[in-house]
Order: structure tokens, then C-alpha cells, then sequence
């Protein structure tokens, strides 16, 4: 990471690739959850009633995709952190960071509360393959593998939005700088 003169953030690509950033990522990160251990759904019964499960958390999950994608844009766009940023690979670390973060914090903050507000004293896992502590562990990394995804996703699709491509396609595809 270095001092960023190769690009300028405007407010368009910073909302425009915070938001597209958010959704592309939301859809890797919910495919992760959903096929490997039905945490999609679990996340809709958590809010709805079981037959709207599946609907209902990929609604939810997406929505909330897209508004922290906008916190990554708000983040990624101050000066302090674009005076560090200044090459793709910067925005997978930092997407890959924020990713991690972001899971400590859904999974350690917002998932709890939820689950009290939805008066659920712990979490019902019939949906994983494996049964007890095993399950448990399973759909924790899988958990965590989703939020890494969504990070790496939310800073490539971000970069790229913003003009920051991988050094060997600026060789083969004309850029205006």
C-alpha cells in the first residue's frame, strides 16, 4: 500500500460502487450461506414465519448487502484511507478486512439480537448435514467464509467501478485515466 495517485474517487463511482459492490457481494456471500448450510433461511424464520423463510431472509440479507456496502464506500472513500489504497489488490485487503470485521459484528452483535427480538433462546440447526457441536462448527465457517467472500467480492467489484482494474488488464484493455 502506497500513497494513491493513480485515481480519483467521485461521488458516483463511490455510491455507484459501494451499492453494485454491495449486491454482487450479497449474492457470493448468500449463495455460500444458503447452499452450504441454509443460513439464508434460517436469517427469514428469524423475521417471518417459516413458509416465507427462504424469500424473507434473501430480501433481508440483501437489503442489508447493499446498505453496508454504502458504509464500505463511506470508509474507503476518506482521504486518510485513499492515501493507502492506491492498487486492487489494496481494495481485496481492505474489502477482505472489512468483510471479517463485518462478520465479528453481525455475528456477535446484530444475529443475537435478533435472535432475542425474535424471542429464540438458540439456534435451530436441523438444516445442517451434520448433527451437534460438529454442525455448529460447520455453519460457523461457513458463516465466516460467507463474510470473507462478501468482503472480496465488495472490493473488487468497488476498484473496479472506480477505475482500479488488476495491473495485467490495463496492458490489454485501453483505461482513460
Amino acid at each position: 500500500m502506497g500513497e494513491n495517485d493513480n485515481h480519483d474517487l467521485d461521488g458516483v463511482g463511490v455510491w455507484g460502487g459501494g451499492f453494485t459492490g454491495g449486491l454482487v457481494g450479497g449474492i457470493a456471500m448468500g449463495l455460500v450461506l444458503h447452499l452450504g448450510a441454509g443460513q439464508i433461511e434460517l436469517l427469514g424464520a428469524l423475521i417471518a414465519g417459516s413458509e416465507t423463510a427462504v424469500g424473507v431472509g434473501w430480501t433481508v440479507h440483501m437489503v442489508l448487502s447493499a446498505l453496508f456496502g454504502l458504509a464500505f464506500a463511506a470508509l474507503v472513500s476518506r482521504r486518510a484511507v485513499q492515501d493507502l489504497v492506491d492498487s486492487f489488490s489494496d481494495y481485496l485487503v481492505v474489502g477482505l478486512v472489512f468483510g471479517a470485521l463485518l462478520g465479528l459484528f453481525a455475528g456477535g452483535l446484530l444475529f443475537p439480537l435478533a435472535m432475542q427480538q425474535a424471542g429464540v433462546a438458540a439456534l435451530p440447526l436441523p438444516f445442517l448435514p451434520i448433527p451437534g457441536v460438529a454442525g455448529e462448527l460447520v455453519s460457523a465457517l461457513l458463516f465466516a467464509i460467507g463474510h470473507l467472500v462478501y468482503g472480496l467480492v465488495l472490493g473488487a467489484v468497488f476498484a473496479t467501478v472506480n477505475g482500479v482494474v488488476p495491473g495485467g488488464v490495463g496492458e490489454y484493455v485501453p483505461l482513460e485515466r
